[in-house]
C-alpha cells in the first residue's frame, strides 16, 4: 500500500515515513498542500497534518473531496472538539491527534482502507430526466444544452448527485463547500441554491426538506 505523509515538520514527517515503512507501508513525505493534491491519485491513503504551511489542512481535506474519494486520516496538534467535527463532516476518514501511538496509527490505516475498498465507485455520470451532470467534464447539461454555471454551483450539483434520492443536510454542504457553517454563510448557501435552480429551471430537481436541507430527485 502506497501512503504519503502530509506534514511540515521535518523531525515528525521523517519518523512517520520510518515507522511506518518498517511496518510494511511504501510511504511518501510531502510538506505543503499543494504537492498532495497534485499528487493525491498516486496514493492509496493519506496522512494529513492541518497546520501546513501553504494552505490550511481542512482546505486541502475540501479539495481532495471535490475530486477524489481516495482514504484520509487527519493527524494534527489540533484537538478542539470545532476542528475534529468540521474535519470529519467534511470527508475526513478518521481523526488523530498526535503525538499519535503508532500501532494505533496502523490500526486505523487499515479500516479506513477496508472500508473504502467496499465503497460502490461514485458514477462519472448522472442522468435524472433530461439532466446530465458530467462529474469529469465538470458539466451540467439540460435538454442537451450546456448550463454554465459557478464553482459553487457546480460543488453543489456534485454534492448533491453523489447520492441521488438521499438527503443531504445544509449543514454538510456548508462544512464541504465553505468549511464553515455559521449564520453569514447559512445566507451565502441560499443564494447559490437560488441562482443554481433558476439556471437548471426544472421543478422539482433539487428538493428542499425543510428543517434539513436538500436532496437530488430520481
Amino acid at each position: 500500500m502506497r501512503l504519503v505523509v502530509v506534514e511540515d515538520d521535518e523531525g515528525v514527517g521523517e519518523a512517520l515515513v520510518a515507522a511506518l515503512t518498517a511496518r510494511g507501508y511504501d510511504v511518501d513525505h510531502q510538506r505543503r498542500g499543494a504537492d498532495v493534491l497534485a499528487a493525491h491519485h498516486d496514493y492509496d491513503a493519506i496522512i494529513l497534518d492541518l497546520g501546513l504551511p501553504d494552505i490550511d489542512g481542512l482546505e486541502v481535506l475540501r479539495r481532495l473531496r471535490e475530486v477524489s474519494s481516495v482514504p484520509v486520516v487527519i493527524l494534527t496538534a489540533r484537538g478542539g472538539e470545532r476542528s475534529i467535527v468540521t474535519a470529519l463532516r467534511g470527508g475526513a476518514d478518521d481523526y488523530l491527534v498526535k503525538p499519535p501511538r503508532i500501532a494505533e496509527l496502523v490500526a486505523r490505516l487499515e479500516t479506513v482502507t477496508r472500508r473504502a475498498s467496499r465503497r460502490p465507485r461514485a458514477p462519472l455520470d448522472v442522468v435524472t430526466r433530461d439532466v446530465r451532470v458530467d462529474l469529469v467534464a465538470h458539466q451540467v447539461m439540460v435538454a442537451g444544452t450546456e448550463i454554465p454555471l459557478t464553482p459553487k454551483e457546480f460543488q453543489l450539483v456534485q454534492i448533491l448527485v453523489e447520492r441521488p434520492g438521499t438527503a443531504v443536510s445544509r449543514q454538510q454542504l456548508m462544512d464541504r463547500i465553505w468549511g464553515d457553517s455559521s449564520a453569514a454563510v447559512s445566507r451565502v448557501l441560499d443564494v447559490h441554491m437560488a441562482g443554481l435552480r433558476a439556471k437548471l429551471d426544472r421543478p422539482g430537481l433539487i428538493i428542499t426538506i425543510r428543517g434539513f436541507g436538500y436532496r437530488w430527485g430520481i
